[in-house]
């Protein structure tokens, strides 16, 4: 009784600071509207300005859209690293820790608000690429796998970068550890083959976690074969999860101590 009481009062305590970090992310429109706007404008660039100039060897905004949704994922998720320092700055863990309430379940608040964030954010950016031309035959299994993996992307970022937020000394620090998140997805195959890249740098892309994400989310929307980059994305992403919730753990434990 006492372990589901336990259990059950966790659930609680994290719907509502969930709740929470919903509000206070409706309240920072400029945020949401950046991390959505950013990745628009880089994608209508590339598409409209570099485009013509890159051969895919199909159509270029069909190549570029997932790179583009990773591209976006990183800017939401990158925004709960400075949501959580500035929490651990304004003391409100501290006050939390006062209540009979889980002061942990603020993390848990801020990474659940960056999913949502994310998924509404990824939303918009894929209506844009249709208007832009993107055409994507995935059928309902294609969509749901796709959808999967990057909402497990998106959740292994989040835990990261609320590590990082509670590791940073202000709100300046966490925005600036979490500012290499935002490239990663330039040094991959998101916006032009790695074929096309010098040795050491084309060794650097293949074999980093963001090709194989691009490369299999790509291949579910376009209906093309993915071979084996499924299965080696599913482990980067489900390894970098579970690192990302130890490090976030860890950090928490640390700042928290007494």
């Amino acid at each position: 009784m006492t372990t589901h009481t336990g259990l059950a009062n966790g659930i609680g305590d994290s719907v509502t600071m969930i709740g929470r970090c919903v509000r206070l992310t409706r309240r920072n429109v400029e945020t949401l509207i950046t991390s959505i706007m950013l990745p628009v404008t880089i994608m209508a660039m590339f598409v409209f300005v570099f485009g013509g100039a890159i051969n895919t060897g199909t159509a270029y905004v069909n190549y570029v859209v997932p790179g583009i949704i990773l591209l976006c994922t990183g800017f939401g998720a990158a925004s709960t690293a400075t949501a959580v320092a500035e929490d651990m700055k304004s003391g409100m863990v501290d006050r939390l820790r006062s209540l009979p309430i889980r002061s942990s379940a603020v993390v848990t608040g801020h990474v659940v608000a960056s999913v949502a964030r994310n998924g509404l954010s990824t939303t918009v950016v894929v209506v844009a690429a249709v208007a832009m031309g993107f055409r994507p035959v995935a059928g309902l299994d294609g969509w749901l796998v796709a959808v999967g993996l990057l909402a497990l992307y998106v959740l292994a970022l989040s835990w990261f970068s609320a590590g990082l937020g509670m590791i940073a000394r202000s709100v300046e620090a966490a925005s600036a550890l979490g500012f290499f998140m935002l490239f990663l997805p330039y040094l991959s195959s998101a916006f032009v083959p790695t074929e096309t890249m010098p040795g050491v740098l084309r060794a650097v892309s293949e074999n980093q976690p963001v090709t194989p994400v691009i490369e299999t989310v790509r291949g579910l929307l376009m209906d093309t074969p993915v071979g084996n980059k499924g299965w080696i994305a599913l482990a980067w992403v489900i390894g970098i999860l579970v690192a990302s919730f130890g490090f976030a753990t860890w950090a928490f434990r640390r700042r928290t101590r007494s």
